[in-house]
């Protein structure tokens, strides 16, 4: 069709046609997943080097913090030799799939500002998120669901609906939230007494009304409206058959971990799939709980970071060996991580003795698999105790500029009009990385 979500050509050839981003809300720890420090084990329990840390303001730590060496082992995966830590034993089966960046860098230290600033490049909840303008620059393959799916699966992030919000874009191109259990997406069933046939010629009715205050008001949003109720008559048919996951066979629930009728990240892994097969074009994974202070409530680097990882650990790698055996893994980008990384020193808030890292914007670690990303690499490092970037360090900026450019989109060109100037994902900022490329 030539509605606002119809499939549009990139700028030039794109390597990944679509994008499933895998948000784990709270940070997850560098540290002790995915950037080794032997040297942090010499220097445990030693106050951090002053001048690491002067003139420092963290979240939380207060005085001068002691080096925390990780609690788990690393050890090299795959042929590449990629270390990885115990914590991860699936993902460190698809070692040679992925490209690990541990040179991550962010602006913001506190979550929800950060999160934003992953998915809109702005810290303000004002602006669009990557799925939209993603939808807005490619527009969608399957005109029977929404471009940009959100599926959230236990907490919603600190950042809220705004991370997927379509801000100043038309409305069309806002994410929509599918829902685990119940109706996936609200009052998407008739109610009692409305025969499908009855529906069809209420819409009918509607859309001449419609038509008819468009042409004398010539309001876009009233054309966004129109199309919305049109797919939403059509997700009626093509949501209920996406989200019955029963039907798949054992084994693909073995390899995802998935129980059906359960909401569960494994579930939503797996949807993820389903949802890129059938043409969406942007889908975005929630999953919350990653914020190992270690204030003494469940929340440290032994009791929380190990249930995340026992959470998502498996059907994050299922999900790229799937996409691989089904031939989608090439032009499917898979992005995995958090909104910044975690301190090399032990928070120790208010005297706690539980382990924990307090927030540290300065580096983090992310993963990307597929979609035309050099695969088996590890890109980026960081100084001997695990502080600051040590070489090739990525900004958020720079990220969102690679993503778009894996999709053939300039992030300099896919620009709006907004209050009197033009916007972009990457704001005034961002350079694609050639080192991530394949």
């Amino acid at each position: 069709g030539d509605g606002p979500l119809a499939a549009r050509p990139p700028h030039f050839a794109a390597k990944a046609k679509r994008v499933i981003f895998l948000h784990m809300a709270g940070a997850p720890s560098q540290i002790d997943l995915f950037d080794p420090k032997p040297m942090l084990a010499k220097h445990d329990g030693q106050p951090a080097p002053e001048e690491l840390i002067r003139g420092e303001r963290f979240a939380f730590i207060r005085g001068t913090p002691k080096c925390l060496k990780s609690p788990y082992g690393f050890e090299r995966h795959g042929r590449c030799g990629m270390e990885l830590s115990e914590l991860l034993p699936h993902t460190a089966g698809i070692a040679d799939e992925l490209c690990l960046v541990r040179s991550m860098h962010t602006d913001h230290f506190n979550h929800a500002p950060a999160q934003l600033f992953v998915h809109t490049g702005s810290q303000l909840a004002v602006r669009p998120s990557m799925g939209s303008w993603v939808t807005y620059g490619l527009g969608t393959e399957n005109q029977d669901l929404p471009g940009f799916v959100v599926l959230v699966s236990n907490n919603n992030p600190d950042g809220g609906t705004a991370l997927w919000s379509s801000g100043f874009l038309p409305t069309v191109h806002q994410g929509t939230q599918f829902r685990s259990g119940g109706d996936a997406v609200l009052y998407a069933s008739n109610p009692p007494g409305v025969s499908v046939k009855s529906r069809r010629s209420t819409l009918d009715a509607l859309r001449d009304l419609n038509g008819q205050r468009l042409e004398s008001e010539g309001d876009p949003e009233i054309r966004t409206r129109m199309s919305q109720y049109e797919l939403a008559f059509r997700m009626q048919a093509s949501v209920p058959e996406l989200m019955d996951i029963g039907g798949e066979p054992a084994a693909v629930h073995e390899m995802y971990g998935t129980t059906p009728g359960k909401a569960s990240f494994a579930n939503n892994c797996l949807l993820a799939r389903r949802l890129v097969e059938r043409g969406v074009r942007f889908v975005q994974l929630y999953h919350w709980g990653w914020d190992s202070h270690g204030t003494g409530s469940g929340d440290d680097l032994v009791t929380s970071l190990k249930q995340r990882c026992v959470e998502t650990d498996r059907a994050s790698a299922a999900l790229v060996m799937d996409l691989k055996q089904r031939g989608l893994l090439e032009d499917t980008l898979v992005v995995w991580g958090g909104e910044f990384g975690r301190t090399p020193m032990n928070e120790a808030r208010n005297g706690s003795t539980f382990l924990g890292r307090d927030h540290h914007p300065k580096y983090f670690s992310i993963w990307m698999a597929g979609g035309g990303v050099k695969k088996g690499t590890v890109y980026g490092s960081t100084d001997e105790l695990g502080y600051n970037v040590a070489t090739d360090p990525v900004h958020v900026h720079d990220l969102q500029a690679t993503i778009l450019h894996l999709l053939g989109m300039d992030h300099t060109k896919l620009t709006y009009r907004s209050q009197g100037r033009n916007f972009r994902l990457t704001d005034v900022f961002g350079s694609v990385v050639p080192g991530l490329l394949a």
